[in-house]
């Protein structure tokens, strides 16, 4: 479905359209305690490319649960493999992709409101399109990986079977210190050397990946194995120079996913964190920055936490104060084997706890300052069970007259299925995003968004934001700015759902027996 965007603030070229849009905010100052608002409007000029190039994804982690989802989903769509389960003839779709699978309201029709998928608002790659390849600690080939990860119906994983038997990753990175030791069975597929000659490979490899497939871009993924946290030393991790001089050095506190950001950067690829571990310490950004390089993380939101960050803004903004959230989930697949180690489960509990942070900031009415609802985490390791990991959840409120409302909840979660196309939408956005240029009101010069892409936040746990910037958990904040940044690119105003067209007082003749019924009285 396409459309074209009928206004003198928009200009289409052949490979290109410009747009002009007001951009409304609203500053407050803070004076003897009170409180000033001042709407400002600044007019933004969006220049964004309409050229959709051919893109490949290197996942790190090629050959777990996730990779395998992912590259099994794309040959199954794209050559339209048909299966059969015990409910009948399945069909390959893109359920759960934010950007194949919803849609977004264009405007008012003559007969209501005009909805369009996500990817048809603005051009982007399609999944089908997507080159695959990337790297993992073992060396078993796509086809028997996902035969190990037991996500697809067999039906359906003996017509991939073919299509994924030649796909074997590279070699990776393997530090053992960073993630559990019962991982160390899997890793027969590493790099050796130094830490700069492990980077040098794997700059290698992006190069050679994108030559023999011909590709216009790249975009690395890190889906493999949660890491520990490292520990951010001044000296090594703080500044750009000191993260290479780190890598030159064998520094211990370098992890495997630090490596693999920074050989992206250097190469000129956007670098995406799928996992909870902080991988993009100051260094990496610092880097990204200088190089004009996208990075974002961390950690898919993908089941759980995907409902926390829509149930507890529900309950904030509805006045009612959540006062204890425990959360509890138990999986079988090797993310849970690895998570079972009490270090890289710690690097989960951070993401999954800060999710509701900037939601009980905003309401000084519920929570008084430092307040914070007693918030615990709990994952179990449980081999039976696989990648149908089991969510179950307690919210406990106060509500009216200091009454008390329980609510739970249990999810199973089909772990990569829910994971997958997030990984899917990561890539195409942010591969989008960088085809947009934009300037404010007196600015020169166009420039793209920062290397920080925060735009991503949607699916990810614990967003990543430019230093200095909020973050922002709540589910429908963080779909609204995607939407309304796409808008804009093509010079349409945000959503504001005020929809005072349909509002405004519509006040009828008074009949002969109202007249009479009112003088009577």
């Amino acid at each position: 479905m396409t459309f074209k965007v009928h206004s003198p603030n928009v200009v289409y070229e052949q490979d290109s359209v410009t747009a002009t849009v007001g951009y409304n905010t609203t500053d407050v100052t803070i004076n003897n305690g009170e409180l000033t608002a001042t709407p400002t409007t600044k007019s933004v000029q969006f220049k964004t490319d309409l050229k959709v190039p051919k893109m490949g994804l290197m996942m790190v982690g090629l050959g777990g649960n996730n990779g395998t989802t992912v590259t099994g989903a794309i040959l199954a769509n794209k050559n339209g493999i048909t299966w059969r389960n015990k409910e009948g003839v399945q069909k390959p779709n893109y359920f759960g992709s934010v950007t194949q699978a919803s849609t977004c309201r264009l405007g008012a029709g003559p007969d209501g409101d005009i909805y369009i998928p996500m990817k048809d608002m603005v051009p982007m790659v399609n999944p089908n399109d997507l080159v695959i390849g990337g790297w993992d600690i073992n060396n078993m080939n796509l086809g028997d990986a996902m035969d190990r990860a037991q996500v697809f119906e067999y039906d359906l994983q003996r017509q991939l079977y073919p299509l994924m038997k030649d796909i074997v990753p590279l070699k990776s990175v393997y530090f053992p210190d960073f993630i559990a030791a019962n991982q160390s069975d899997r890793a027969n597929n590493v790099l050796t050397g130094s830490h700069w000659e492990q980077l040098e490979q794997i700059r290698k490899d992006i190069r050679e990946f994108k030559a023999a497939n011909e590709l216009d871009t790249v975009v690395v993924l890190w889906t493999a194995n949660t890491e520990r946290f490292c520990e951010v030393t001044n000296g090594v991790h703080d500044t750009a120079d000191n993260v290479l001089k780190a890598l030159k050095e064998n520094h211990d506190e370098i992890s495997p996913s630090t490596l693999f950001a920074v050989a992206s950067v250097l190469e000129g690829v956007t670098y995406l964190n799928g996992s909870p571990q902080n991988t993009l310490v100051p260094g990496v950004v610092e880097l990204a920055q200088q190089l004009g390089v996208y990075i974002a993380g961390d950690d898919f939101k993908s089941g759980q936490t995907k409902i926390k960050s829509v149930l507890v803004d529900f309950l904030v903004g509805a006045g009612i104060k959540p006062v204890s959230i425990v959360s509890y989930n138990h999986l079988g697949n090797n993310d849970g084997k690895n998570l079972s180690a009490p270090r890289t489960f710690r690097s989960k509990e951070i993401t999954k706890r800060g999710v509701v942070d900037d939601m009980v900031a905003s309401n000084q009415v519920l929570y008084e300052e430092n307040e914070h609802p007693d918030h615990t985490i709990v994952i179990k390791y449980v081999p039976f069970v696989g990648d149908s990991k089991r969510a179950m959840d307690e919210y406990i409120s106060k509500i009216f007259m200091n009454g008390s409302n329980t609510i739970v909840m249990h999810n199973t979660c089909e772990d990569s299925l829910l994971a997958s196309p997030i990984i899917i939408d990561l890539a195409i956005i942010a591969e989008f995003c960088g085809r947009v240029q934009y300037k404010m009101e007196g600015e020169e010069e166009f420039h793209g968004f920062h290397s920080v892409l925060s735009l991503l936040s949607y699916l990810l746990k614990a967003p990543q934001v430019p230093q200095g910037e909020p973050i922002v958990n709540a589910l429908f904040r963080q779909r609204a700015a995607l939407e309304n940044v796409f808008r804009a690119t093509l010079g349409m105003a945000p959503e504001n759902h005020m929809s005072l067209e349909g509002r405004k007082a519509a006040r009828l003749p008074q009949t002969d027996a109202v007249k009479a019924a009112v003088a009577s009285v």
